[in-house]
């Protein structure tokens, strides 16, 4: 079969070089990493204000968020989705995002859409202050869909375990504040694609009826990171616990942060963004389901001290980070929920 052999069973070899050199001359660009050798390299930071350093690490993928960039033949956004969902991930505990790691896996390479998801990628590294060490990219011919493709990504932050956030000192009375959400994120796209496009039968291009954008374009906003205002709440002695709102909603995800003996009471008092009703209405979607598979707006809870809640909404003003009140901290019940939702 001679030199060709590979290519003839699905691998261009070739076209790998061609998105490897491509990736390298964009990371030179932006100063996010050395990429295309076999492993990377992080200088440890000097330790010597912390007193009990600890690596955070996580891994995620984006899920079938996917399934709409290949609807949409667009790329970018998917890079910033899981490079953001990753920093939410390690900095509910105040860690500082250090460094990050890819895994892209297609059919048959395309140097195009592979820049286009790593450039993405990049500008959320740039923005969250962390490099792009390198990862994988592996072409999989017969195991993908032609034009379909899969990201994972793996990254490790810093945290001193004395000032971790992990609900210590959290109790009755502390104040849950809501930092808003972009969009859907990463979670609940099976149930919004079976409403959208298997239910009503729309393209990505159609726009909803008093909409500015198409339903597609409001599906694809990138995940958004909460670095800064976070950030900025560290410096503060109010802060208590944050809970990204990923897959399970308020329902699954606050109870991660709550201390034993302990639930929140939520008022729905934010304003509710039109894509999420949209689907709620369209999609017939229960009122606990709701709540369970989508943020509904919001992506990231604070549990605040009640003290030391003006401050806090002052130095997120400040930041220009629009923030909602939502609810309390309350002894649980015995037998009862450790979310409990008022309806409106």
């Amino acid at each position: 079969m001679g030199k060709e052999a590979y290519k003839l069973a699905g691998v261009d070899i070739d076209k790998g070089n061609q998105a490897v050199t491509r990736i390298r001359e964009m990371a030179k660009q932006m100063g996010v990493g050395e990429i295309g050798k076999f492993s990377g390299f992080f200088p440890i930071p000097k330790l010597d204000a912390f007193e009990d350093p600890v690596l955070v690490s996580s891994a995620d993928g984006v899920g079938t968020k996917l399934k709409l960039a290949f609807m949409m033949d667009r790329h970018d956004t998917i890079g910033e989705d899981i490079v953001n969902h990753c920093v939410d991930d390690i900095l509910v505990y105040g860690s500082r995002p250090l460094f990050f790691l890819d895994y892209i896996a297609m059919g048959v390479l395309n140097p195009d859409t592979v820049g286009s998801i790593v450039s993405g990628m990049m500008k959320a590294c740039v923005e969250n202050e962390m490099l792009l060490l390198g990862g994988e990219t592996a072409e999989m011919p017969g195991f993908y869909t032609p034009g379909e493709y899969d990201v994972a990504g793996f990254i490790v932050g810093l945290l001193d375990r004395s000032r971790a956030l992990d609900g210590r000192g959290m109790q009755k009375g502390d104040v849950l504040l809501g930092l808003p959400s972009t969009g859907l994120h990463t979670n609940g796209y099976s149930l919004a694609r079976h409403i959208v496009f298997s239910q009503l039968g729309m393209s990505p291009q159609d726009t909803p009826e008093g909409w500015s954008e198409s339903i597609g374009e409001a599906l694809l906003r990138p995940h958004r990171s909460y670095l800064k205002p976070i950030r900025a709440l560290q410096e503060t002695s109010w802060l208590k616990g944050c809970a990204h709102i990923t897959g399970g909603g308020f329902l699954e995800n606050i109870p991660r942060i709550l201390p034993d003996g302990l639930g929140v009471r939520i008022s729905q008092t934010w304003p509710v963004p039109a894509l999420f009703d949209f689907l709620v209405e369209k999609g017939e979607v229960s009122f606990m389901e709701r709540h369970r598979v989508f943020n509904m707006g919001i992506g990231m809870v604070l549990v605040v001290d009640r003290q030391g809640i003006g401050e806090v909404t002052a130095l997120l003003d400040s930041l220009k980070e629009p923030h909602f009140l939502m609810g309390e901290v309350v002894p649980q019940q015995e037998g009862a929920e450790r979310v409990h939702i008022l309806s409106n």
